[in-house]
């Protein structure tokens, strides 16, 4: 009930590159506290009998501990995935549990807590494998209840697609370097287990490294619904194949015998081609029974005695044997061949993914939005989203979208992939398998590294603009020092004159000071003009009311007030209306022919004329001219012609302009005037 003060936002440890826990028993850091080596002697008493328990303590080590063992982990995956590691490498029991949806689920999960919660940091991951034509063996609304019932129990609920279920839970488990796999019992009759013993021997074969737990429970031993089918193939598919495989050689044996083919081996070899058919539509089992139906029905029809399956000849005998082994043998390469070519086509999907990842990470712009869209059409999702969240148990928000379903909170999506603590990519649609679960991490992990960098950017475009508010400081406070000064120390001395005087000045002598004051007076309210149009400008406030403006109209007013006989003013009468603020471009066009007059002796032009689409406004002078690695920050704040400490103005009256410019829309520059 403490509220601690002494925090250090989560945000700020998670950003950073490397994390150095230093432990300490709370009995230890009880003592440091007793001898003064925390707090003053006046908060010792109240520390040590508040907030510095011994349970208090020992609480936060261990959450510390586990925190920095979570950030282990992660360097670990991080480490495993960049060097192609598929091994497991277990840091910490990591146990999943592997249940079909049915009614025997929660035994295993309340199992799978008792194993898990054993070792300090274990974790429970409960996987269900989904079938890739969609017909789940449990119904959504069960699958749904045993989600909230693993997610009560502090464990995480995840699907994967895949027609063969071994393969998929042993793939789920070495993705996310699992110590162990708990499998119910299996659920077949005892006919049913001698001919196919199931899911879990083909687990236990194939787990290497990873421990494979068999729990018992009150449905082993009862028989179930469905049997197992290969891996890869569609339903329609598989009953066309069993279907072709039963009834086939019974159609092809008839129609041989209708033309009246005598010769046993071309009536092998018909039955051989048809069994490799058979392979390639539905796989090996189907293409089994076809080889053995096969061989049965020329036995039966062209073997002497025909209408029996008794063979008097040994030759025929070997023939049938050997048709019936070479039909196995052929369609199990068959079948293995087309198992090799959709995994090489899921390789190549999956490499063309992840390349056109790579891609939009390096173009920049945008990356995390093509990254999504990406994501999405290749799964064909309803929506996917980035979402992230600053504290353990705060909201979440959403970073990008891609899709029109994209859900907005975990709870929305029907699958999550966690990318790093506070950041997960959510998905709307079929459920994965593990494979695309992998290549959907991947995605994630490129997404956060754009992130990162975007921060960065983001971070030094921010740095850049602060150093150069820093600089304009301190320009600012130089100018301040001299330019402000002088005129105010010329209009203090005028006036003391004027008053300590009195009518002992001459006339002359007065208007002369008088003079003197109202001319440091004016360049003091220039001077301050420019500072506050060059606040407004950096602040982002200047709002040009733009109206149609007649361009010989303003050229006169602007420059009225300097010196007019050095102007020449050819601004034609008929040029054509611009849009524009009058006000803003006034002060832009005085500004710049008074710093021309500044810093030339000659005459200044100002010529107007017009181009398709464009006026354009020049303030030609004779003066010593800007040298080209200087045109690009010559309207830079606080910059004056060779920087000299005794020059007059504060430098900001070309940077007003441009400034003023931009915000009615035109563009500025600095050209050097033909002949000198």
């Amino acid at each position: 009930g403490v509220h601690q003060r002494e925090t250090v936002p989560d945000e700020v440890v998670r950003r950073a590159h490397q994390i150095e826990l230093v432990d300490m028993s709370p009995q230890a850091l009880r003592r440091r506290l007793a001898h003064g080596n925390v707090y003053g002697p006046d908060k010792i008493d109240a520390a040590l009998t508040h907030f510095f328990r011994a349970g208090n303590l020992t609480a936060l080590r261990e959450l510390a501990l586990l925190w920095t063992a979570d950030r282990v982990e992660d360097a670990l995956a991080a480490y495993r995935q960049d060097h192609e590691i598929a091994d497991p490498w277990p840091a910490r029991e990591r146990l999943v549990v592997a249940v079909t949806g049915g009614p025997e689920t929660e035994t295993l999960v309340r199992r799978g807590v008792r194993v898990a919660g054993r070792p300090a940091g274990g974790e429970l991951l409960v996987v269900h494998v989904a079938r890739s034509d969609g017909l789940a063996g449990a119904g959504p609304d069960a699958l749904a209840r045993q989600r909230a019932f693993v997610e009560s129990l502090g464990g995480t609920w995840h699907t994967v697609v895949g027609d063969d279920v071994a393969t998929a839970v042993l793939e789920f488990a070495r993705g996310v370097n699992a110590s162990q796999i708990l499998l119910g019992a299996s659920r077949r009759s005892g006919l049913a287990a001698a001919l196919d013993p199931g899911i879990v021997p083909r687990v236990i074969r194939g787990s290497g490294d990873i421990d494979v737990l068999v729990v018992t429970h009150e449905r082993a031993g009862r028989g179930r619904r469905t049997a197992p089918r290969a891996a890869g193939l569609g339903r329609r598919r598989l009953v066309a194949a069993w279907v072709l495989a039963a009834v086939g050689p019974v159609l092809l044996g008839m129609g041989l015998r209708g033309l009246t083919l005598d010769s046993l081996p071309t009536v092998l070899m018909l039955f051989l081609a048809f069994t490799v058919g058979v392979a390639l539509v539905g796989g090996f089992g189907p293409a089994l029974v076809a080889a053995v139906l096969g061989g049965l029905l020329s036995n039966y029809w062209f073997v002497p005695p025909v209408g029996t399956f008794t063979i008097t000849e040994p030759q025929n005998a070997a023939a049938i044997v050997v048709l019936i082994a070479v039909a196995v043998a052929v369609s199990s390469v068959v079948d293995l061949a087309a198992r090799r070519t959709a995994q090489a086509a899921r390789a190549r999907a999956e490499a063309d993914t992840l390349a056109t990842v790579a891609g939009a990470v390096l173009r920049g712009a945008d990356a995390v939005p093509a990254m999504l869209d990406q994501l999405r059409e290749a799964f064909a999702l309803a929506g996917v989203a980035l979402l992230s969240r600053d504290e353990a148990e705060g909201p979440w928000h959403v970073v990008h979208t891609s899709g029109d379903r994209a859900p907005t909170s975990p709870d929305d999506a029907s699958t999550t992939v966690p990318v790093r603590e506070g950041l997960v990519l959510a998905l709307q649609g079929h459920a994965l398998s593990a494979e695309d679960l992998r290549v959907a991490t991947a995605v994630g992990l490129h997404a956060e590294a754009a992130l990162e960098r975007d921060r960065l950017r983001a971070e030094a475009r921010a740095t850049k603009v602060e150093r150069e508010r820093t600089t304009m400081r301190t320009a600012l406070l130089a100018a301040v020092s001299h330019d402000l000064r002088t005129p105010l120390a010329a209009i203090k001395a005028g006036v003391s004159a004027l008053t300590t005087s009195g009518a002992a000045i001459a006339p002359d002598d007065r208007k002369a000071l008088l003079a003197d004051v109202e001319t440091s007076t004016d360049r003091l309210q220039g001077l301050i003009d420019n500072l506050l149009d060059m606040s407004r400008l950096d602040a982002g406030v200047v709002s040009p009311h733009r109206a149609p403006v007649a361009l010989d109209e303003v050229v006169p007013l602007a420059v009225a007030p300097l010196a007019a006989d050095r102007l020449v003013i050819d601004v034609p009468e008929d040029l054509p209306l611009i849009v524009a603020d009058a006000g803003l471009l006034e002060r832009a066009v005085a500004n710049l022919v008074e710093n021309a007059l500044r810093y030339t002796t000659g005459p200044v032009r100002v010529v107007a004329g017009a181009l398709p689409g464009a006026v354009v406004l020049r303030v030609v002078d004779q003066g010593p001219g800007v040298p080209d690695e200087r045109k690009t920050t010559v309207f830079a704040a606080f910059q004056r012609l060779g920087d000299s400490p005794d020059g007059h103005g504060l430098g900001l009256g070309l940077a007003v302009a441009q400034g003023f410019v931009r915000a009615n829309g035109g563009t500025m520059e600095a050209e050097d005037t033909p002949g000198g």
